[in-house]
């Protein structure tokens, strides 16, 4: 079991989002996604990153829109440098995807395009309306469904727990349960991981 923590307001988890699918098929491993709240988790034990977005290093942030530009065309995919509302509420999106259950992954991938390469504002209704009709999901029970309590409390707890566990940005992945991987550039240590528990297994 591959564990997914992830919110879609981070454009190196749409990466990651991206990448694991293919790698955990490939080791037959199954991916539990856990939406978060990646905002609660820098006002609650790591606000070092609103201090880099105030006073950033010139030099560094250069390097990386050139990284984010490699990762993305290695990964074919579009992802615009800077979105016009960055950062953006990614709550309705994230309670969502928890909605969704099972059926989460293609709504998660519609959000990461229509905000990181079609440069939308997924905290805007009419924009997640959007996607559900893309993905016929009824709208009007999508917005009744993320106004749950249930829902919202679920989405406080994930976040909660991966905090709980070491995690302190997205996304952060876990395979069974201790091992930790923090970053689209950690796949190629997750997939030696797996490489080595396919072996201990064989």
């Amino acid at each position: 079991m591959i564990e997914f923590f992830f919110d879609c307001s981070s454009p190196w988890t749409y990466l990651a989002f991206h990448n694991i699918q293919p790698l955990a098929k490939e080791f037959g491993a199954e991916i539990a996604w856990r939406p978060i709240l990646v905002g609660g988790i820098f006002n609650t034990i790591n606000p070092s990153v609103y201090a880099s977005r105030e006073h950033p290093v010139e030099t560094k942030v250069a390097y990386q829109k050139k990284d984010m530009a490699d990762w993305a065309r290695s990964a074919g995919l579009a992802i615009k440098m800077r979105p016009t509302v960055f950062p953006v509420n990614s709550v309705k999106a994230m309670r969502g995807c928890i909605f969704l259950g099972k059926e989460m992954v293609p709504f998660a991938r519609a959000v990461f395009e229509s905000y990181w390469g079609a440069d939308k504002d997924i905290s805007k209704d009419e924009v997640l309306t959007e996607i559900c009709e893309g993905l016929n999901i009824d709208p009007a029970k999508f917005f009744a469904g993320i106004s749950d309590q249930t829902i919202k409390d679920q989405l406080k707890a994930n976040t909660d727990e991966v905090m709980a566990r070491g995690g302190f940005g997205s996304p952060t992945i876990f395979i069974d349960k201790t091992d930790m991987y923090f970053g689209n550039d950690r796949l190629p240590l997750l997939r030696e991981a797996l490489a080595r528990r396919e072996e201990r297994a064989a």
